[in-house]
């Protein structure tokens, strides 16, 4: 806490030297999904001021998955993504370059779930070949994790039929329809189902340290903000800016309570069931960064990860250290 606490500090001076220059810069950022408490950060940063006052003027755009957020940034109709850092990883096997420049997730969040009606019948990831299993958006996060759990069990990753059923509520009914058999969901989904379904099965789970080192042997980094090279290249200073507002917004996470984060977040994004947010909230906030920093050995197991299940990665030789940087955290440390 007390290092964000001097980064939100330091973000300060940074912040005044890019909005006594003029006007906020105006930056469109597509979110893979506003609901979901992975993304949390980027829709609270808007609602406490932060890119005001770092100078920017956010736009945020909200999607049904990562990969639709991605697809408005390589399509030019976005500046930013808020979204799961192993989708660089993914397009740099593909010769696409993009970088992350500052990390709001230190765990990932992602689980997979049974579908209440199908308790007692599918006990493991290798009982899913063969089954409906819903993701948020077929190419996202959430896809990649089933995949990788399914090859790491040993079973095709194409066995399981993948479908997209989104965010929030549309995941739980699909879930307690029986439209899907189970479902790579994250918080609130998570928590309302726990609550609503006390035997619900949990098959994999990376909402803490512990959990995710046991699914990933490591650190996993999740959400972070990141964009193409050469859009931070042109826009210095409103990178820096998104920087700043990112690391006050983490330093106002780890410095209030769950209700006083809540109470900023904007009614239709936490949904009819209060009190299972709030739950959720509570078990989400270990997951949220303290520095804002990209660990090297989380990023590596990113790469080690997809290399196991995406022969395009595995042959790619790609060099990791060019899908993130640090430098822009790196500097709001410097000028404190």
């Amino acid at each position: 806490m007390r290092i964000i606490s001097k980064l939100a500090a330091a973000a300060v001076v940074l912040l005044a030297a890019a909005t006594s220059a003029g006007a906020a810069e105006k930056v469109t950022i597509s979110i893979g999904g506003a609901s979901c408490l992975c993304y949390m950060p980027t829709v609270l940063a808007k609602q406490i001021g932060a890119y005001e006052k770092a100078g920017i003027d956010a736009d945020l755009v909200d999607f049904k998955g990562g990969s639709q957020s991605l697809t408005a940034v390589l399509g030019g109709s976005a500046d930013v993504v808020s979204g799961y850092f192993d989708h660089t990883v993914k397009l740099a096997a593909k010769n696409q370059r993009l970088q992350s420049f500052v990390v709001y997730d230190q765990f990932p969040g992602l689980v997979l779930a049974v579908a209440p009606g199908q308790t007692g019948k599918i006990k493991s990831v290798k009982d899913l070949a063969g089954k409906k299993v819903g993701v948020t958006a077929p190419g996202s996060s959430t896809d990649f994790f089933l995949k990788f759990l399914l090859q790491k069990n040993g079973i095709d990753p194409t066995s399981a039929a993948v479908i997209g059923v989104g965010l929030g509520a549309t995941a739980v009914a699909a879930m307690e329809q029986g439209q899907i058999d189970a479902v790579v969901k994250l918080d609130p989904a998570v928590t309302v189902l726990q609550a609503r379904h006390k035997d619900l099965t949990i098959l994999a789970d990376t909402r803490t340290q512990k959990d995710t080192e046991a699914v990933f042997g490591g650190d996993y980094p999740g959400g972070a903000l990141y964009t193409r090279p050469e859009w931070m290249a042109a826009h210095p200073q409103a990178t820096q800016g998104l920087t700043n507002a990112m690391l006050a917004t983490l330093d106002y996470i780890h410095s209030h309570s769950a209700e006083e984060i809540m109470a900023q977040i904007p009614a239709n994004l936490i949904g009819s069931d209060k009190d299972a947010y709030l739950a959720a909230l509570k078990n989400a906030i270990p997951m949220y960064s303290t520095t804002g920093l990209m660990d090297p050995k989380g990023a590596q197991a990113v790469l080690d990860v997809f290399s196991l299940g995406s022969p395009d990665v595995a042959n790619a030789k790609i060099d990791i250290t060019q899908t993130y940087t640090n430098d822009y955290v790196n500097k709001a440390k410097k000028a404190n």
